[in-house]
């Protein structure tokens, strides 16, 4: 099964804590997790200033600079990985080295028939 471990942290204080992982780590990682064959993809995201959010309201398509909501952790990257089940994923993404200083939301991903 899918899942997509979403890495949040506060952009400020991603790369400045003592425990903040340096991109070598997070390389090293996505390898590891590359050669067990579990890896689909990842990515790091550009700062949150570069974002743009678009909405469709009453046929309108709304434009606005920076991320959907205000709040203290923003989306910094994703893993998407192949699992066996949850328990897996979850231990997959203890290892991302950011959670260390952030966060790391894990979901299934629901496959559309298309």
């Amino acid at each position: 099964m899918k899942y997509l471990c979403l890495v949040y942290s506060n952009e400020q204080l991603l790369h400045s804590l003592p425990e903040s992982p340096q991109d070598a780590e997070c390389q090293a990682y996505a390898e590891q997790v590359a050669q067990s064959g579990r890896m689909l993809a990842a990515e790091a995201l550009q700062g949150v200033a570069t974002a743009t959010t678009v909405r469709m309201r009453a046929g309108q398509v709304l434009f606005s600079d920076g991320p959907f909501a205000e709040t203290k952790e923003q989306l910094a990257g994703f893993y998407l990985i192949e699992a066996r089940d949850l328990n897996e994923a979850l231990q997959l993404a203890a290892g991302i080295p950011a959670a260390r200083v952030g966060c790391v939301e894990v979901r299934p991903v629901r496959q559309l028939a298309v």
